[in-house]
């Protein structure tokens, strides 16, 4: 069984080629931008929702169900590089970084969770799923990402650079199952989002991990008070910023605009596109 399902692009545009000979590695080709969000419509669907389900929904769960969304409306965004040809994956997979204490020196590190084809789910779903995940990962109790923390804890840091490039070599450009050896399977999915926000931050550009061979990661800001104009006024309103980087051998404008569309088409217009709150 491979570690993921793909299809290799065949159909390359002249520009993805040069690209494509241009970049070597996810070392070189990083494209950055950021996107303002009004989140008014957001909060309130977030307060009615709780009140009629009981779930915690968060924006992390709203961002869970638009990145697949973007993905939807952008497949050509869902793919990765492998032996210098790109292959769009089949399936679409959100990976969001979690922090959590180590319960053998107490400091505060870094994990993640990942939730798989989240279009397919409804909120409700998306939220009791991604509750359960991110518990265990803070805890410490995801038997895979624990075997694949204790494995790099034990290594002397000289060691890692290598074995981390030979796990991404095997998992995606030789597309190994090594789920026996601890790496979880697609580990990291189309997506990897991070939360700066919960740190105060209302923006940060985080840079592309070449290992995980994602191209395109979302870091969402802090929800502040901001004036803006609205029919001629200045009023205050609710806003979060996503700063982006991608890698520009697989993504360009055109595919940023088109994300960047749809990201916010489904956080302003949330009854539209989550659906109704029963």
């Amino acid at each position: 069984m491979p570690n993921l399902e793909v299809d290799e692009e065949r159909d390359l545009s002249t520009f993805r080629k040069i690209a494509l000979g241009t970049w070597r590695t996810a070392y070189d080709p990083s494209v950055y931008g950021s996107l303002t969000l009004r989140m008014d419509a957001a909060l309130d669907y977030i307060e009615a929702f709780r009140a009629a389900t009981g779930r915690k929904l968060t924006v992390t769960h709203l961002m869970a169900r638009a990145a697949a969304a973007v993905f939807e409306r952008v497949p050509d965004a869902n793919a990765l590089l492998r032996f210098g040809r790109i292959y769009r994956r089949r399936k679409i997979g959100v990976f969001f970084q979690v922090a959590m204490q180590d319960p053998e020196t107490g400091k505060i590190d870094l994990t993640g969770a990942k939730i798989d084809e989240p279009q397919t789910k409804s909120l409700v779903e998306i939220c009791d799923e991604l509750q359960t995940r991110f518990d265990k990962a803070r805890a410490n109790r995801d038997k895979e990402l624990a075997k694949s923390r204790n494995l790099f804890k034990r290594l002397p840091v000289p060691a890692i650079p290598a074995l981390l490039e030979l796990t991404s070599f095997a998992s995606y450009t030789l597309n190994l199952d090594l789920r026996w050896a601890g790496i979880p399977r697609d580990a990291f999915g189309s997506v990897m989002i991070t939360n700066v926000g919960a740190l105060g931050l209302e923006e940060a550009y985080v840079p592309l991990v070449p290992y995980s061979r994602v191209p395109l990661l979302i870091a969402m800001g802090n929800v502040r008070d901001t004036p803006i104009v609205e029919d001629g006024r200045v009023i205050v309103a609710k806003t979060m910023k996503l700063c982006a980087t991608f890698d520009h051998r697989l993504l360009d404008g055109q595919h940023a605009a088109a994300m960047a569309k749809t990201m916010r088409a489904w956080l302003e217009n949330p009854t539209q596109y989550f659906g109704p709150v029963a």
